[in-house]
């Protein structure tokens, strides 16, 4: 089991600038926060919730519960319910239960037709039945990624540690020493494995393919979204989705301004001597340790990317005008393995501890 710590393509439409964002005003969706100081009174009631209830209640027994709540701006949220845990932490899978509300001063007052979850400034949850009886109480929990900071392995290449883009197209270093969207690896790889991380902006205005787009292009083909979809569904065109082709596993992203990391591997497709398609290409992605795709076929190009040939091009990290932030990037080519090996339990070419 895999467990956490508790604690581009280039868009033609896509004309707006960091700068655009900065300007944008409270209640535009175009509205972007990117430094923690900065955050609004709705943004530290946002996040995760963990904890025990029914322990005083004979009539239904003693349960585990994850919360993440989610603002969407002046003072209205929403929020997902799950038994057992946090998605990855414990979720048993089951149907999560979608809860919606608005702060009122000091508390945030979250319901649906079961439960009434009241969550107060200081990170304590009180959840209540219909009924008003207090069933229990959960606490905020900060998680971080097993990987955060994953150094690279013996023969990887570090191709972005916040002190130059000499392997980026395009590349600009923020003045936090981080890397803009908008850019592509100099270098093209067939088959790979890649660690990438990354932070999400906090814009509580924007909804759907609005909030904090961007994606990883793998040779500038297949997408593997980089989007807010924290406390959501996580459909096939949100973070950790192979766009409109596959859905994660399990929705497995942190709220907006925490670090992030993808852990990818990547076998290429194989073609004939006329070019025609004879194998798929396979991915495993890991989201913040947790694999999301385990050995997946992809079974064509995604969205907009290009199409599928023997032709090679690059890696691009899509700028789809909202300011997300990379770091810590390294890779390491496999092009030459012609039949990757695989290892027990981290799936295709992602871990070190076999010997490989």
């Amino acid at each position: 089991m895999f467990r956490l710590a508790l604690i581009g393509l280039f868009c033609a439409n896509c004309l707006l600038s960091s700068e655009a964002f900065a300007q944008a005003k409270k209640g535009d969706k175009k509205f972007a926060i990117l430094d923690i100081k900065q955050v609004d009174e709705d943004f530290q009631y946002q996040g995760e919730y963990y904890g025990q209830i029914g322990a005083d209640c004979s009539w239904c027994g003693e349960c585990a519960i994850g919360l993440q709540v989610v603002a969407r701006g002046d003072g209205n949220f929403i929020a997902s319910l799950y038994n057992g845990g946090l998605p990855g932490n414990g979720w048993d899978r089951s149907q999560r239960q979608e809860l919606s509300g608005k702060r009122q001063g000091d508390v945030l007052t979250l319901t649906d037709d079961d439960f009434q979850v009241q969550v107060q400034q200081g990170g304590i949850v009180d959840v209540r039945d219909s009924q008003g009886h207090l069933l229990g109480q959960l606490s905020k929990y900060q998680r971080s990624s097993i990987t955060l900071g994953e150094k690279p392995p013996r023969g990887a290449t570090v191709l972005f540690d916040g002190s130059s883009v000499e392997h980026f197209k395009n590349g600009k270093i923020t003045d936090e020493g981080l890397l803009n969207v908008g850019t592509e690896f100099k270098h093209k790889y067939r088959s790979f494995r890649l660690h990438v991380e990354f932070r999400l902006p906090y814009m509580p205005y924007a909804t759907g393919q609005a909030r904090s787009n961007s994606g990883v292009y793998l040779q500038s083909r297949y997408e593997v979204q980089v989007l807010d979809s924290f406390g959501l569904e996580g459909v096939e065109n949100e973070c950790g989705g192979l766009y409109k082709q596959k859905r994660a596993d399990v929705n497995m992203c942190f709220p907006p301004l925490s670090w992030q990391t993808y852990d990818i591997a990547f076998v290429a497709p194989k073609f004939d001597a006329d070019g025609k398609k004879i194998k798929n290409a396979f991915i495993t992605v890991l989201q913040n340790g947790v694999p999301i795709h385990q050995d997946y076929s992809i079974v064509a190009k995604t969205g907009g990317g290009k199409q599928e040939g023997l032709e090679l091009f690059p890696i691009k990290l899509q700028d789809h005008s909202n300011p997300v932030r990379f770091r810590n990037i390294w890779i390491v080519d496999l092009s030459d393995q012609p039949d990757p090996t695989y290892c027990h339990p981290c799936q295709p070419l992602l871990c070190d501890r076999c010997g490989n």
